[in-house]
């Protein structure tokens, strides 16, 4: 039998989760292990400064300008300067007193004058408090994880089965499956963030009703919105978005439609615009009451039940059919931010979407490893009058279809991929052992090799190809990104989401003959660039290969103690594999250069935590880490 997991701290394995105080101790544990983590990745702790034991598990931390330093007693450092903080962490003085540190406000405290820049008061105390929101979150998201797990392991049981993805592979189609997972999956979010489940300004029992980890069913108001005043962009199959929406949701389209009419208004001169129940309630109807009150815009319609996913703004709606993901703006403070959806996400979306398929079309979707939920249209509020683009970011939407992707023939399951990394229910193990352990036996390092070194391969392949052919840059990140999963438990392919921010670099994509028309809007960073690759190298760098392969190597690594870099040199070959397959179709001097930046040069990433302390006033700072495939 495998032992506890390393990401899984002993209060996790071994106390009665139900125990709210217990919960409440593992997530400020976990909140001290991603802030370290980030400290050091970032270099506001300087990484050089660490002093390691003789084996490697433990090391101390000179603070500045004072004789006491900070003992790690658990932690470990892997590929990409990545630091693994399992245990305590400790104040010792130039006495020898030791205090042990159990909060982030103590330890943020305690290193703040070791920081290479000086946060202002503010940026500190927004960060700290961000930080309890979020742990308060996790915890009472655990806490229905309990129940939650439960259910599905007796559902499993109850078919006399032990696996969850076999049971829903048996007993939901495809479609449920996928969002049930996708949901499941909403618990860790992004690993170079503390921040991850930071809410601030919901209640509690807002995040429950909200949020994808509790598995939440949300209602949209189909609200109307005059036609003169919206604006909309579409692929070139949708040739009417009244036609497009009755075809997609035929029973809202009547509904909606017939409340229109008995108004006295013909629903020609009107557009059905979903808006999030929460987001009509707590800010549309105070900041559009303008529009409301001079019949721009019509609140009353009918809803549709939906469940947020993972995104938590991008919707599935509780429908028999397959209906396309509805991608909407929700006034929720998250990263520091209302989560608004721009102009440039409502037009670069069909756009990017067209050219991606078309492409896909020509180059049999790169030996079929490559899918995408294609952004069929988007639709915004803008004043035909004052032409001010600013209301409609909280006021306009974007579809996504789904049918291809959820109506397979190919028995394939697609799994989000920070679904992977999430506790099953009763073995409390990643997901993705189930997926490696088909057999039920713990599998050796040549069968993890093996398992991996075909997820990398779907990965890196039509990502490079794309990337190097055309310019393209997917945000293939692990929650943008399903990987198909067939029967055996292996890596067949990806699905793509997600391409209002993506971004192209325009000379390679017209030297094969495609064009991409940019959003231009003052103030508001171009997604097609002319003059440099890099924005679009650091893309694909950052989300696909370290916060989403990487991390995959070393969950990997840690879940069945490998104890050496070998997945890291499978990912170098793989990746020295995909240039390969396009080296004759890509001008030298280019391939050498994309080539050494891949597997050579350090990765940059944003600098999340930086960025957070100095309360977003530059959204652009970046840093880079080791790349894991030179050193190994």
């Amino acid at each position: 039998m495998n032992g506890p997991s390393p990401f899984l701290s002993i209060d996790e394995q071994t106390a009665d989760m139900d125990d709210f105080k217990t919960l409440i101790t593992y997530s400020r544990k976990n909140a001290m292990r991603r802030l370290v983590r980030c400290l050091f990745a970032e270099n506001i702790l300087d990484r050089s400064a660490l002093n390691f034991s003789a084996d490697g598990t433990q090391a101390t931390y000179p603070l500045k300008n004072t004789r006491n330093q900070l003992f790690f007693s658990r932690i470990t450092l892997a590929p990409a300067d990545t630091l693994i903080n399992d245990g305590d962490v400790v104040l010792v003085t130039d006495e020898g007193l030791r205090q042990v540190i159990h909060s982030h406000h103590d330890l943020l405290d305690v290193l703040r004058d070791s920081f290479d820049f000086e946060p202002s008061d503010e940026g500190m105390a927004g960060l700290k408090s961000d930080m309890e929101n979020s742990l308060m979150n996790d915890a009472h998201a655990r806490q229905h994880r309990q129940q939650w797990n439960a259910r599905l392991a007796e559902a499993a049981r109850s078919h006399g089965l032990d696996s969850l993805t076999d049971y829903l592979r048996q007993h939901a189609s495809t479609k449920d499956a996928a969002i049930l997972l996708d949901q499941w999956g909403s618990l860790e979010g992004h690993p170079y963030y503390p921040t991850w489940k930071a809410r601030p300004g919901l209640s509690d029992a807002e995040v429950e009703r909200l949020s994808p980890e509790f598995n939440a069913q949300v209602p949209l108001r189909i609200a109307a919105l005059r036609a003169d005043m919206a604006r909309s962009e579409s692929m070139p199959h949708v040739t009417s978005y009244h036609s497009w929406f009755a075809a997609n949701f035929p029973v809202q389209w009547e509904q909606w439609k017939a409340e229109l009419n008995t108004k006295g208004l013909n629903e020609i001169h009107w557009v059905p615009l979903p808006i999030h129940a929460w987001h009509l309630e707590a800010f549309v109807l105070k900041t559009f009451a303008k529009e409301i009150e001079d019949g721009i815009l019509i609140t009353d319609g009918p809803d549709i039940q939906t469940l947020p996913t993972m995104s938590y703004r991008t919707m599935m709606p509780v429908l028999e059919q397959t209906a396309p993901l509805i991608k909407l703006p929700i006034a929720v403070w998250m990263t520091s931010e209302l989560r608004s959806l721009q102009a440039k996400s409502i037009h670069m979306g069909p756009r990017i979407s067209t050219v991606i398929s078309q492409i896909l079309a020509a180059e049999n979707g790169f030996g079929q490893r490559l899918e995408i939920f294609p952004e069929e249209i988007g639709v915004r509020y803008r004043n035909a009058i004052t032409q001010d683009d600013a209301p409609g970011r909280h006021l306009s939407v974007v579809y996504r279809a789904s049918q291809a992707a959820f109506e397979r023939q190919d028995d394939c399951l697609p799994i989000t991929v920070a679904s992977l990394f999430t506790r099953l229910p009763g073995s409390a193990r990643p997901l993705f052992t189930e997926l490696i352990e088909r057999d039920g036996a713990r599998p050796g390092a040549e069968a993890i090799e093996d398992w991996f070194r075909q997820y990398a391969r779907v990965v890196t392949h039509p990502v490079v190809a794309i990337y190097l052919l055309y310019g393209i840059g997917l945000e293939a990140h692990q929650q943008n990104t399903m990987v198909l999963f067939s029967p055996d438990g292996k890596a067949r392919s990806l699905l793509i989401r997600d391409f209002g921010d993506g971004r192209t670099y325009a000379p390679l994509l017209e030297e094969r003959g495609y064009t991409l028309a940019p959003h231009v809007q003052p103030g508001i960073l171009p997604t097609v660039f002319v003059d440099d690759i890099e924005p679009v190298r650091m893309f694909v760098l950052d989300a696909a290969f370290l916060t989403h392969l990487h991390e995959i190597a070393l969950w990997l690594t840690r879940e069945y103690e490998l104890g050496d870099t070998r997945l890291w040199r499978v990912l170098r070959e793989e990746t020295e594999a995909a240039f390969d397959v396009v080296r004759e179709r890509v001008a030298g001097p280019l391939w050498e250069v994309e080539r050494k930046a891949f597997i050579e040069d350090p990765w940059p990433t944003r600098s999340l935590l930086r960025m957070h302390m100095l309360q977003y006033a530059n959204y652009r700072l970046q840093h880079t880490l080791t790349n894991p495939l030179a050193t190994v």
